[in-house]
């Protein structure tokens, strides 16, 4: 995959189908200074919105909107900053309050996500005015607001100029630890015309392999994280030597090391993003129902013996790929509860207790002896065919829960 340039599910956008489309951003240092300026002064009117939220009762989404013309009355710098580009500032800051309000309704156990003031945003987001490409060489956008950030080249595999202008709804900058970005949200009908392929599946998420499948099929697990803890290590332990306790600024060398621990952390990141796109195409193009677990990843890795081999694995990033390719191609996937899953037989549905360690599944009724994860997914899949009420349903034409422009607190519930 080119580093400049791949697609990713943004939670923000219009409110029809949008495409994403990320191109890397060429310009002078002076350039840079200046998006890392428009990314502060976004910060600061996230920070103030929710000052507001957090002083007065009864704000709204429409009050925060208005208060970001009030702030740049307030302090020039945050004039200097793009009309649309505030209001989007306050939306981020609304989309953190309307998820704590959900929580809160569904009464969540554990921390329920209280907004918090930001330290370090990567990122500020344009709408439809402040930026203008450049129909002559195609290949640049300049952005006109008063932050002085001007005429930047784009460079990436796509041609932007493809799209008629109407259908780019938003322009974000992102800053990243190889570069800068410039990332596209373009409303586009992406829906796929796909032939049924008459299979169904059940799918059992788990360690030792990624995922087992109710053909008994496997898929290894990359453990991305776990191959480069070495040097990771290495990287943080050069970066931590040359860290002067209080040096303000730090030296060049520190920034150095700072940067190449964090393009390490990057392409693991990177990696786990592409095995997770690829991996969820292919099962949704070869299945026209996929049945999986509704795993909650949050209560899992309180065990502190799995946290990091949970966290590695991505199982979340997966499962919401597999959601998006499911509604692209019209495919049925369902989410199922997952408890006993692995105890109860596939066969009689008689409960054989097992501990972790114990990889095959043997029951007193006579079926074969299989792997305890192929009985587990076959027991997935007969739960979502039951005509039993499941955790979480995601059938063809539902609005899948990465929907850009609804801001959702969990798999299908929105918070605009």
């Amino acid at each position: 995959m080119k580093r400049n340039f791949h697609v990713q599910i943004s939670q923000r956008g219009a409110r029809d189908n949008t495409l994403p489309r990320l191109y890397q951003i060429k310009a002078k240092h002076r350039q840079y200074n200046a998006i890392d300026e428009a990314i502060r002064t976004g910060q600061f009117v996230r920070n103030k919105s929710l000052r507001l939220w957090m002083d007065k009762r009864g704000v709204n989404k429409y009050d925060l909107n208005k208060y970001s013309a009030v702030v740049a009355k307030e302090f020039d710098f945050a004039s200097r900053l793009n009309s649309t580009a505030r209001q989007s500032s306050a939306e981020r800051a609304w989309a953190s309050i309307s998820r704590f309000y959900d929580n809160c309704k569904k009464k969540v156990q554990g921390k329920r996500g209280y907004p918090k003031f930001k330290k370090h945003s990567r990122s500020v987001e344009y709408k439809k005015s402040g930026w203008k490409l450049d129909e002559i060489t195609k290949k640049h956008i300049t952005f006109t607001d008063k932050n002085n950030i001007g005429r930047v080249k784009l460079v990436g595999s796509r041609d932007i100029y493809y799209y008629q202008p109407e259908q780019i709804k938003r322009v974000r900058l992102v800053r990243r630890a190889d570069g800068y970005y410039c990332q596209f949200s373009i409303s586009i009908d992406i829906k796929e015309d796909m032939q049924p392929t008459g299979r169904a599946v059940g799918l059992d998420m788990g360690l030792q392999y990624f995922l087992s499948d109710s053909f008994g099929e496997t898929e290894p697990n990359p453990r991305f994280y776990r191959k480069a803890e070495r040097k990771l290590k290495r990287l943080n332990r050069q970066k931590s030597v040359k860290y002067k306790k209080n040096a303000k600024p730090q030296s060049k060398n520190y920034h150095k090391a700072r940067k190449r621990y964090a393009l390490a952390h990057l392409k693991i990141s990177r990696q786990r993003f592409d095995h997770a796109v690829k991996l969820a195409r292919c099962v949704c193009a070869s299945n026209d129902c996929i049945v999986y677990e509704d795993l909650k990843v949050r209560n899992l890795v309180r065990n502190s013996k799995l946290a990091k081999s949970i966290s590695d694995a991505g199982w979340t990033q997966f499962r919401s790929w597999l959601e998006y390719f499911g509604w692209k191609m019209g495919r049925i996937t369902i989410a199922v509860p997952p408890h006993f899953t692995s105890q109860d037989c596939p066969n009689c549905n008689n409960r054989v207790k097992k501990s972790l360690s114990t990889r095959t599944h043997i029951c007193s009724c006579g079926i074969p002896i299989i792997e305890r994860d192929h009985a587990s997914a076959i027991q997935i899949l007969k739960k979502g065919l039951s005509t039993q009420g499941h955790c979480g349903t995601y059938a063809w034409g539902d609005l899948p829960s990465w929907s850009v422009g609804a801001i959702l607190s969990s798999n299908g519930e929105s918070m605009n």
